[in-house]
């Protein structure tokens, strides 16, 4: 995996291998800043990272100036992956062990963009506990965002809250709005 664009542009960052994790690729990473980069100021986002797993998008919007970022993922080797980064490269991000379901049920952290990323083959049940979670927490500051990672063959435009999607390659961002 790289880091697509900012201070880190170009910079190639390698995961252990034993880590369960199947990162979002550079392609549709590099689609979704795009679209990203068109409606936020990053030096002035507060960012939450479901499902971190490498740290990859936690990276890509540290590389991109964004000031605080927390990255929570289930497995200890992925937040131990991310501690190791964000201090070789003094990122400002906050990494926390947790199910990301019990995170949410008892977070009050709001941010501006929350970015989830779970195993495509989990429930649709469980894709749409997500955005029940962050809207019935409030975790999204106005005018904030829901981006919900998943395969092609899963559909979560019937899911309150969702505006659009946007396909790169076999993988789907899912936008919802509270």
């Amino acid at each position: 995996m790289r880091i697509i664009s900012g201070k880190y542009k170009g910079k190639r960052l390698i995961a252990p291998k034993k880590l369960p994790v199947r990162p979002t690729t550079d392609f549709a990473k590099e689609g979704l800043f795009n679209i990203l980069n068109n409606q936020f100021y990053f030096d002035e986002l507060t960012v939450l990272d479901l499902f971190a797993g490498t740290g990859n998008i936690s990276f890509e919007f540290a590389s991109r100036g964004v000031p605080k970022i927390t990255s929570v993922d289930v497995h200890s080797g992925c937040v131990q992956y991310i501690n190791k980064i964000k201090s070789e490269l003094e990122f400002p991000i906050q990494s926390i062990k947790s199910d990301v379901f019990t995170y949410l049920e008892k977070s009050i952290q709001k941010a501006d963009i929350i970015f989830a990323d779970p195993p495509y083959d989990i429930p649709l049940t469980e894709f749409t506990k997500i955005p029940m979670l962050v809207k019935k927490n409030g975790l999204l500051e106005e005018d904030g965002i829901l981006i919900i990672e998943h395969a092609k063959q899963t559909d979560l435009s019937e899911i309150d809250g969702f505006t659009e999607k946007r396909k790169y390659g076999s993988s789907v961002f899912s936008f919802f709005e509270f």
